[in-house]
C-alpha cells in the first residue's frame, strides 16, 4: 500500500562557499560525498535521497505545511537580505502544496550565507515518481 501524499521539510543554512566547494559534485546524488554533505542538493527532488534524519518535519495538510514555511521565513526575518512579504508566501504555498508540488525557496542572509527553505512532495513526486519516500 503506497503512503498518502505528503511535503517533508528541509531547512539548509550554511556559507555560500559551501555550494561550490570546489564544483558542484557533492550536491549530486552519484557523488559519493552526497548523503552526508550537509549542503543542499542541485534538484530539489533529491532531498528524498538524504538521510530520513534530515527532515525538519513532514505534513500532510498543505495549510500545516504553509504554517511551517512562513513561520521558518519569519523566524529568518532578521538575517534575510531585503524585504520579502510573508502573507502573499502564505497564500501560494497552500496552492502549491494543494497540487502536489514543491515549495521551494532561496535567500541569501547575512555574512555571505545562504538559507534554503523546501516543502518537498513525496509519495509521489511529481518529477521523480521512482523515489521513494525516505521514511520508508
Amino acid at each position: 500500500m503506497a503512503a498518502r501524499p505528503h511535503h517533508h521539510a528541509y531547512i539548509w543554512l550554511g556559507h555560500g562557499d559551501l555550494l561550490v566547494k570546489p564544483g558542484d559534485a557533492h550536491r549530486r546524488p552519484n557523488h559519493k560525498e552526497f548523503r552526508t554533505a550537509q549542503v543542499m542538493p542541485l534538484e530539489r527532488a533529491d532531498w528524498l535521497l538524504k538521510p530520513a534524519s534530515r527532515i525538519e518535519a513532514t505534513f500532510h495538510v498543505p495549510k500545516e505545511g504553509a504554517d511551517w514555511y512562513v513561520g521558518q521565513l519569519a523566524a529568518y526575518d532578521d538575517l534575510i537580505a531585503g524585504s520579502y512579504a510573508v502573507e502573499p508566501a502564505y497564500e501560494e504555498t497552500v496552492r502549491v502544496l494543494s497540487a502536489g508540488e514543491d515549495r521551494v525557496g532561496g535567500w541569501w542572509v547575512t555574512g555571505g550565507r545562504f538559507l534554503s527553505l523546501n516543502l518537498i512532495a513525496c509519495s509521489p513526486h511529481r518529477v521523480r515518481p521512482d523515489y521513494a519516500c525516505p521514511l520508508g
